[in-house]
């Protein structure tokens, strides 16, 4: 068999589908980057400004403990018998992080809009799966789905942390929340589109087997911001992921069904 015209007709009748779906999805992370930026910038960028005091403090107390157990020491112990981290903790070079002010905001807007990118990718596969879009009121809730698949799942387990604050180790945290999402996903699919009640019992399983085998704890709880602070910055991120989530499924909605495509 040889390549004919029907194929490459084909082809060319797909192109300009693929063409609206990609511009839908970098216009919608364009738009929930920059709506996740403003809502950080008011209400999670300043608990976070509080909480590094915090947790700078708390590290320049505990420089201060090596230092003055040295000095207590006798001249002959103080260089061979200390352990590297207590002479070498102030020599290590700092993390390079962007200044406070127009450029950390400018790698806030990039990493945001980055991300959502990626998830509006993620959200406009599963849409095309399920068979396409109908308009913005849909998007809304498969934004809402996806918050509850993302944010709200995962953070029944792990919780969205200050700087300063005691974790698990990274790797542990980011399997169960990898699982956890995972599960939740095929757990939502499975309850509003399952028609067997085996399916549906099969869904509360998946969904409550992360939570029943239970998130990685670090060894030491607490941290250097205080409880209330902690508090403020779970109900901020949850607002502002919130907001992200119906920002992208509604404008992803909306713009599928303004490039002319109206259900896919």
């Amino acid at each position: 068999m040889s390549l004919s015209g029907t194929n490459t007709g084909d082809f060319l009748a797909i192109k300009p589908g693929v063409k609206r779906f990609i511009s839908s999805v970098l216009l919608a992370g364009l738009f929930a980057g920059l709506v996740l930026t403003a809502v950080q910038k008011i209400q999670v960028t300043p608990i976070i400004a509080q909480a590094e005091v915090y947790e700078e403090a708390a590290a320049h107390a505990a420089a201060i403990k090596p230092a003055s157990a040295i000095a207590s020491l006798p001249p002959a112990s103080s260089v061979s018998t200390l352990p590297p981290s207590a002479t070498e903790h102030h020599h290590e070079a700092q993390e390079w992080e962007p200044t406070n002010g127009i450029e950390r905001t400018l790698y806030t807007v990039m990493a945001n809009v980055t991300m959502a990118v990626g998830f509006a990718l993620l959200l406009g596969a599963a849409i095309l799966l399920r068979g396409g879009i109908s308009g913005w009121q849909e998007g809304l809730l498969w934004g809402l789905a996806g918050y509850v698949v993302v944010f709200v799942a995962p953070s029944l387990g792990l919780a969205p942390e200050v700087p300063g604050t005691q974790a698990a180790p990274l790797l542990d945290r980011q399997l169960w929340w990898t699982a956890t999402a995972t599960l939740t996903a095929i757990s939502l699919a499975l309850l509003v589109f399952g028609r067997h009640w085996s399916l549906k019992l099969l869904a509360v399983m998946l969904i409550l087997t992360p939570h029943l085998l239970g998130a990685p704890e670090p060894q030491i709880h607490g941290g250097a911001a205080p409880a209330e602070l902690a508090r403020a910055f779970i109900v901020a991120t949850a607002i502002a992921n919130g907001l992200f989530w119906l920002a992208l499924g509604g404008a992803f909605g909306f713009l599928k069904r303004q490039f002319g495509d109206p259900k896919g």
